[in-house]
């Protein structure tokens, strides 16, 4: 799975030539409830994803055959498709040695390339296969991290590690598939990007961050829960 050829595509954006990596999904990663056994205990978790060949219906809540297990904290609208990097699976190959990696490996739907978290924008939209979708916000690991790989440190290394993934809400529903190129059809104009985010959650302190805060409070895909979050913080750096 490492060797991946990075193809790149020239573009004429204001008569200049500009150099963009080419965005596709690699992988589809689908997974129903199950139960695992884990520290002597049953847990129900959904994080474990198999590769799937052929066209797939993407529709308002997940892909079709996948579903979440815990819905207070997972799936909805505004998480009905998560996507991560392929290009991160070397670092983690490197952090943890004794894992034999695959695709889906972090619970993500789609295994993409070219589509990073320091570059996409919170509300930027992108069309994949027939399917429409936004970007909504970082993936937050809980323990069902921890239950995949079978270690809890997996947790507290995945949020420091500053490769979160990404959550989407689905604009259009649609067919995807392995191979489909990742295009992107509008940049939200508030350039709070993916990784910002975390950022911002993990140096909520930090009075230089106020003004990205209030930026990422105008972004209408940014989820409520994150804007009440970032409302209060300001409300306490003002006070």
């Amino acid at each position: 799975m490492s060797g991946w050829r990075k193809a790149c595509v020239i573009s004429l954006i204001n008569n200049k030539v500009s150099l963009t990596l080419a965005m596709k999904v690699l992988s589809v990663n689908v997974g129903l409830p199950r139960k695992v056994l884990f520290n002597g205990q049953n847990v129900t978790t959904a994080i474990f994803k198999d590769p799937v060949k052929g066209p797939i219906m993407l529709r308002k809540l997940n892909l079709d055959g996948d579903k979440q297990a815990d819905l207070t904290v997972h799936g909805g609208v505004d998480k009905a498709v998560y996507s991560y990097p392929a290009e991160h699976y070397d670092y983690w190959r490197k952090q943890l040695l004794d894992v034999d990696f695959i695709w889906g490996m972090f619970g993500e739907n789609f295994t993409t390339e070219g589509l990073m978290e320091d570059a996409v924008n919170v509300g930027d939209e992108f069309q994949i296969g027939s399917a429409k979708l936004v970007a909504t916000q970082p993936r937050m690991p809980c323990y069902k991290l921890g239950v995949r790989f079978g270690r809890m440190d997996v947790v507290r290394r995945f949020l420091a590690s500053g490769r979160p993934g990404i959550y989407f809400k689905v604009l259009t529903e649609g067919r995807v598939q392995v191979g489909d190129n990742i295009k992107i059809i509008k940049k939200d104009k508030n350039n709070v990007t993916v990784k910002d985010i975390v950022h911002l959650y993990v140096n909520k302190d930090r009075a230089d961050n106020i003004e990205t805060m209030r930026r990422a409070m105008k972004i209408m895909a940014l989820p409520d829960g994150w804007k009440s979050e970032f409302q209060k913080i300001l409300n306490d750096q003002t006070n």
